[in-house]
C-alpha cells in the first residue's frame, strides 16, 4: 500500500517538532554538562534563577512537567546543593522550591551557553524572537484543545 502524501512522515507536524526538540537538546548536552547540569535541570535553574523559590505545583505548570517527574530531580539537584526543598509552613501539603548560593552561582556559569545555543542556529535576533512566539503560541494553542 501506498502512503497517502498526508501521511508521509516528512509531512508530519509531530515529526518536525521531535527532530527539532532534539537537535535543540544535543545543543545544549555538551555545554550543560560541563557545569553539572542536565536540560531538566537547567530547566529548573531558570524558574529559580528567576523568581528565587517557587512551590512545586508552580514549577510543574511552568515547565508542564507532572510532580512525579520533577519530584526525583528536585531530589538530586538537592543532594548536589543546587536548591533546597522544604515545606510550606501555612500549609504542610505544599513544597517549597527555594534556590542556595551555590545555585545561584551556576547562572553566571549558564550565561554563554544561550548564546552559544543561538549562534548554532544560524538565526537573527528577530527571527529567534519569532520562532519562540510562534511556538509558544502553538503550545497554547493544542493546549486549549486537550481533554479537560
Amino acid at each position: 500500500m501506498v502512503v497517502d502524501g498526508e501521511l508521509k512522515l516528512e509531512h508530519q507536524l509531530c515529526v518536525a517538532l521531535n527532530r527539532a526538540s532534539r537537535a535543540v537538546n544535543a545543543c545544549y548536552r555538551p555545554l550543560l554538562n560541563d557545569i553539572g547540569l542536565t536540560y531538566s535541570q537547567y530547566s529548573v535553574m531558570l524558574v529559580l534563577w528567576e523568581q528565587e523559590s517557587t512551590t512545586l505545583g508552580e514549577l510543574a505548570r511552568l515547565l508542564q512537567l507532572d510532580s512525579g517527574t520533577l519530584s526525583p530531580l528536585l531530589k538530586r539537584m538537592a543532594e548536589h546543593g543546587h536548591l533546597t526543598r522544604s515545606r510550606s509552613a501555612d500549609d504542610e501539603r505544599v513544597l517549597i522550591v527555594s534556590l542556595t548560593p551555590a545555585g545561584r552561582a551556576l547562572q553566571s556559569q549558564a550565561v554563554p551557553i544561550q548564546a552559544e545555543v543561538e549562534t548554532a542556529t544560524q538565526l537573527g535576533p528577530d527571527e529567534l524572537s519569532l520562532l519562540r512566539d510562534s511556538l509558544r503560541d502553538l503550545t497554547e494553542e493544542l493546549n486549549a484543545h486537550l481533554p479537560a
